[in-house]
């Protein structure tokens, strides 16, 4: 009996964060609840068991069931006749499991069937589904997709759906059109308001994450002869109307058991959420920031998978008389997995507790009028989700290429094989650097925090932090990767009149504030438990000589070699 819980500590040690106190209080409204649901908490332990209980219930399913059913989805993936998407016989059974667990819906309040769980331990349902089966996690992790119809949908609309959601129906967010990737203001799916006052929906969708599902929310057109996103507006759609039918699925590299559809939308039947043209401009974004670091965690959850295999692999397969673990040149590329591993997941679970607490607050202002410290703060963490959201989300999914890639290393000639799950997991991986915004475009995102200093400004917080004696050293070299990162953006800053310059750059900046901050982070880690020392160790030698390696770089570029990078 495997369960991906209870055999994983990081979990519980990043659960039992201290910020986690004050999330659940919030979250809970002073454990409110108690007097209506009897399986609410009524109080922090009280809250704290019930995760800790549930999250043991995920990670059994997660290893007892949808683990097993990796390869057979793998190999049978998902199909599609009659104009409708069908998934593997093994994915029936995981939704049934979870669905039969009251796992769906989980961060969804109690009064529409949810659990009413904080985004910090959702998300860790999320990690571990995804270690399980990554193709999975695309399907059961879509109910974040309720998140945004919680927001802003109306009340009617928010009692219609959401119970259907937490009884175990599924969302899509169908946003991506043959001509509109990652430039949604291109969307020109048509929406139309009928005399009675209805809409409906007509075009074609593509590449639309588990398109066949129930509840779709839709981006589209709703302004006729708009062409940018002030046009757009954000629709639900319920499949049981009619009027969209699956064109074709996907024959994708991996994640195989999510189907990846091509829709058509023929005067489709649908409600328009919120107000009209704040589809891209509001409703999108924080869709999408859910949904990034959504895949956050299912790169981290990919890693922590690839790390296990390569690790058991090398402690079983001999050359030359002894396990190949014995040989630097393996323990050492081991080593590295598990620093990264790591170095992501804490990044993971800071930027969730910043989402917790600017998104609690949000809720709560809907409730009653915030006090001007809770504003304060609810400003302070929104930022700071800002900041973090795309760092996590473009760095886990990077280490998690990387972490598969050396996964079948470690193999060998083996890890090319179909017999070993290594391979899966590097199809698996490839895309958590694509979707929901290329790390390119998360760059994009971060690279504002950059130049505004909400990266520094968080490095300072953690380098005032105190640390155990035994950590000095390691602080003083992330004080001078602190430092070595600001001198790096003042560089640049003096550059930006060159045209490109700043934006060349960007990527280099990022990644010296994204490895110096998880450095920071696994240093605190560290001082509530000593289980990350090794980790820490590796993964700020390896930090240390890249954020060096940028800074270098960054020193002696000349702005006038650009037109050297350009494609002629």
């Amino acid at each position: 009996m495997a369960n991906f819980y209870t055999d994983n500590p990081a979990l519980k040690h990043h659960l039992t964060h201290p910020l986690m106190e004050k999330i659940v209080e919030l979250k809970e409204r002073n454990y409110a609840d108690a007097a209506t649901y009897d399986y609410a908490p009524a109080d922090f332990e009280d809250a704290m068991d019930s995760y800790d209980k549930v999250l043991e219930v995920v990670g059994g399913i997660c290893g007892d069931i949808v683990a097993e059913n990796a390869e057979d989805v793998d190999h049978e993936g998902a199909s599609c006749s009659d104009g409708r998407a069908h998934y593997a016989s093994a994915t029936k059974v995981n939704l049934d499991a979870t669905r039969k667990a009251g796992l769906m819906g989980m961060a969804m309040p109690r009064r529409f069937g949810g659990l009413n769980f904080p985004v910090t331990p959702y998300i860790m349902a999320a990690d571990m589904v995804s270690r399980a089966d990554a193709g999975f996690e695309n399907l059961w992790g879509l109910q974040d997709c309720a998140e945004t119809l919680y927001e802003f949908a109306d009340e009617d609309q928010k009692n219609r759906y959401l119970p259907r959601v937490c009884e175990g129906e599924t969302m899509s967010m169908d946003l991506t059109e043959p001509d509109a990737g990652s430039d949604l203001q291109s969307v020109m799916l048509k929406a139309t308001q009928k005399e009675d006052g209805s809409w409906v929906l007509n075009g074609v969708k593509r590449f639309i994450t588990n398109g066949d599902a129930d509840i779709h929310l839709v981006l589209a057109r709703s302004e006729a002869g708009t062409k940018d996103g002030r046009g757009l507006s954000m629709f639900v759609y319920d499949k049981r109307n009619g009027g969209v039918n699956v064109r074709r699925i996907e024959n994708k590299m991996g994640i195989k058991g999510s189907p990846t559809c091509e829709l058509v939308y023929k005067d489709a039947p649908c409600e328009l959420v919120g107000s009209r043209k704040l589809g891209l401009i509001k409703y999108v974004m924080a869709l999408m920031n859910g949904a990034r670091l959504g895949i956050a965690a299912q790169s981290v959850g990919i890693s922590e998978q690839a790390y296990r295999e390569a690790l058991g692999y090398a402690k079983e397969r001999q050359q030359f008389g002894k396990a190949i673990i014995s040989f630097p040149a393996v323990y050492e590329i081991l080593a590295v997995m598990k620093g990264k591993l790591d170095a992501s997941r804490s990044l993971l679970y800071e930027c969730a507790r910043f989402v917790d607490m600017y998104k609690i607050y949000e809720d709560i202002s809907k409730e009653r009028k915030l006090t001007p410290e809770e504003r304060k703060e609810m400003k302070y963490y929104s930022k700071l989700a800002d900041a973090f959201t795309p760092l996590a989300k473009g760095l886990s999914s990077e280490f998690c290429n990387q972490n598969a890639y050396d996964c079948i290393q470690i193999h060998g000639g083996s890890g090319f094989m179909k017999d070993y799950a290594c391979e899966r997991i590097y199809r698996d991986a490839r895309i958590t650097s694509i979707y929901e915004g290329t790390t390119q475009l998360q760059v994009v995102a971060a690279i504002r925090h950059v130049f505004t200093g909400t990266y520094l400004s968080r490095m300072e917080e953690y380098k005032a932090q105190a640390v155990a004696a035994e950590y000095e050293e390691i602080k003083n070299i992330l004080s001078a990767m602190t430092e070595a990162y600001a001198k790096a953006v003042e560089k640049v800053e003096a550059g930006k009149e060159t045209e490109g310059y700043a934006d060349f750059m960007a990527r280099r900046l990022v990644e010296m504030a994204g490895f110096t901050i998880m450095g920071w982070l696994m240093l605190g880690d560290c001082q509530r438990t000593p289980d990350f020392k090794n980790s820490l160790t590796v993964f700020v030698n390896w930090a240390q000589a890249e954020v060096a390696r940028h800074a270098d770089f960054i020193e002696k570029f000349c702005p006038c070699e650009l037109a050297a990078y350009k494609p002629e």
